[in-house]
């Protein structure tokens, strides 16, 4: 049994919130998540809406009518951005309830984009709803879990999606993610209203899996796939919306160099990078010229989704190529420069030193695929990167 690391939150979350909402990617067990913990923790009665059944959608036609008759209840529903209005009839509910003393554990919105959802909340239910976001499995998650054969390198290659990895075998878990893209371009992203055609939005991510961990340079993409540099960003939000894709901001501190602003872009799931870059096992990976790229990729979105809202993190790149792959930043006490290896015997450059020395570091970390923890000199320590996922979650 696998334990979600996010249990916690959505309880303490439907405690002290009238409207919680559940984002994340397609298949990644929000649904699952949700309707074990209201069974076995909330006690009231629950109603359970999938808006991609025509039969459930069609009671929202009315919306404000239906959900009025629910007060005292938990109402469920699913995939959520499908009727992004429902958000306006919400906010009167929540506040009709609140001054009829119902306070809490009202609303669960589960929903597989974040765009929609966010723009109308941003106004109308500020200081209602809470949001929390359900991942692909992590390396942790795995680790605690019981009757779970965990391999890190596993994990690597098929990625955290729940039946991916958990998949009997490589064949089965690519067929999975084969299916999961091809879902993905051909029905989701066109239900955001996104009118771009599935097969050069194919193409697009494609295109991303080659520049991963890597800027992006808008107009030269543009210009492969015959549209402007302006819906190249478009195309590129689209799939950050759909927690597809991960863009990590450049530093942007005060020092007297040159720096490169635009972000690296991260495939967030390192499953799906393999799939579209056609690597089906580990020995294809071992071989192929991506290897460093996607080893810093896994740990990058490992470390951001276990980094604490009070920190921020960036990457450092000076005009003359000076760079450390991950700035971790809290206040104005904490600032950690972090070099990604996957040797186990790794070996840190000048120009890091040098970038670190830029960026007045406090701390000086090369993250590797190792598990012992080691010295390298000029005050910089190797850590394992499963050793270290703890320390950033107890930031």
């Amino acid at each position: 049994m696998i334990e979600r690391q996010l249990s916690a939150d959505l309880l303490n979350a439907l405690r002290h919130m009238p409207v919680v909402a559940l984002l994340g990617p397609r298949q990644v067990g929000k649904t699952t998540l949700a309707l074990e913990m209201v069974e076995a923790h909330v006690q009231k009665p629950v109603i359970y809406l999938d808006l991609e059944l025509d039969s459930d959608l069609a009671k929202l036609t009315d919306a404000e009518s239906y959900l009025r008759n629910l007060a005292g209840k938990l109402l469920i529903i699913d995939e959520v951005q499908r009727r992004p209005e429902l958000f306006r009839v919400l906010r009167g509910l929540v506040d009709q309830r609140k001054r009829a003393g119902e306070s809490n554990a009202q609303f669960l919105l589960l929903g597989s984009a974040s765009r929609d959802l966010l723009q109308q909340s941003s106004e109308s239910l500020a200081g209602r709803i809470r949001y929390l976001e359900l991942t692909p499995f992590s390396a942790t998650e795995l680790l605690a879990a019981e009757g779970i054969d965990f391999s890190l390198d596993r994990l690597w290659l098929r990625g955290g999606f729940p039946l991916s990895y958990l998949a009997p075998d490589d064949e089965e878990s690519w067929r999975w993610r084969s299916d999961f893209i091809a879902t993905y371009v051909e029905r989701d992203i066109p239900q955001l209203g996104v009118k771009v055609a599935s097969s050069r939005m194919r193409r697009f991510w494609t295109m991303l899996s080659h520049l991963h961990g890597q800027q992006v340079n808008f107009s030269a993409l543009g210009k492969s796939l015959e549209v402007s540099h302006t819906t190249i960003r478009n195309y590129l939000d689209v799939l950050t919306d759909l927690y597809m894709v991960r863009q990590l901001p450049a530093w942007s501190g005060n020092v007297k160099k040159r720096l490169v602003k635009s972000p690296k872009v991260y495939l967030r799931d390192s499953g799906l990078l393999h799939r579209l870059l056609s690597i089906a096992t580990f020995e294809d990976l071992q071989g192929h010229p991506v290897l460093g790229a996607s080893w810093e990729g896994l740990v990058v979105e490992h470390i951001l989704r276990a980094l604490p809202d009070q920190w921020q993190a960036s990457y450092y790149r000076s005009a003359s190529q000076t760079e450390v792959d991950m700035v971790l930043e809290k206040g104005v006490q904490e600032r950690w420069a972090i070099e990604i290896k996957r040797s186990v015997a790794p070996k840190v450059s000048a120009g890091f030193h040098r970038a670190a020395a830029d960026l007045q570091a406090t701390r000086k970390l090369v993250i590797y695929a190792g598990q012992d923890r080691f010295p390298l000199g000029q005050d910089t320590e190797a850590v394992g990167v499963l050793a270290f996922l703890p320390e950033v979650e107890n930031g």
